[in-house]
C-alpha cells in the first residue's frame, strides 16, 4: 500500500467545543467545516486532526457513537513549557501529573471535551533496561 496521508477522525456530538479545543490549545487550524465534517491542519501543515458528527450517515449504523477510550499522544519540544501554559496557565484538567519514565519520556495528560486523554511528551533518554528495546533510537 503506498499511503498519501494518514488521520485520526475522531466521532463526536461535540463538533464545535472539539474544534475550539484543538484551534485554540494545539494549535491547529481549520481547512474544512460543515455542520457534519471538521478538518484541521497543523500551523506547518504537517499534521492532520478531524471530527465527523458520530450519527452522520457517512458513518457505519453499527458504529454511530461518540468515542470512547482513545488517547492521542502529542509529542513536542519542551513539555515543562507547555503544562505551564495548558494547565498552570489555561486550566486545562490534569489527567496526569507531569513525570519523567524510563522508558524514555516526560510527560503529562489532559483531556478533550469528548473525553479522549491527550498525552503531551517529550522524548527523554531511556533508562539502559529500555534502551535497549529500541528498534530505531528514539529523537531527543
Amino acid at each position: 500500500m503506498q499511503l498519501t496521508s494518514f488521520y485520526p477522525v475522531l466521532m463526536s456530538d461535540k463538533l464545535a467545543l472539539t474544534r475550539d479545543f484543538y484551534v485554540n490549545h494545539f494549535g491547529f487550524r481549520v481547512v474544512f467545516e460543515n455542520d457534519w465534517y471538521i478538518s484541521l491542519k497543523s500551523t506547518d501543515g504537517r499534521f492532520e486532526l478531524a471530527f465527523v458528527a458520530h450519527d452522520h450517515d457517512t458513518v457505519v449504523k453499527a458504529y454511530q457513537q461518540p468515542i470512547d477510550g482513545l488517547l492521542l499522544n502529542f509529542e513536542v519540544m519542551n513539555v515543562d513549557a507547555e503544562y505551564e501554559r495548558l494547565i498552570t496557565q489555561t486550566g486545562l484538567p490534569l489527567e496526569r501529573e507531569l513525570l519523567t519514565e524510563d522508558f524514555g519520556q516526560r510527560h503529562f495528560a489532559t483531556v478533550d471535551p469528548n473525553g479522549v486523554l491527550i498525552d503531551v511528551i517529550q522524548v527523554v533518554p531511556p533508562s539502559g533496561e529500555y534502551a535497549a528495546n529500541y528498534l530505531e533510537h528514539p529523537t531527543t
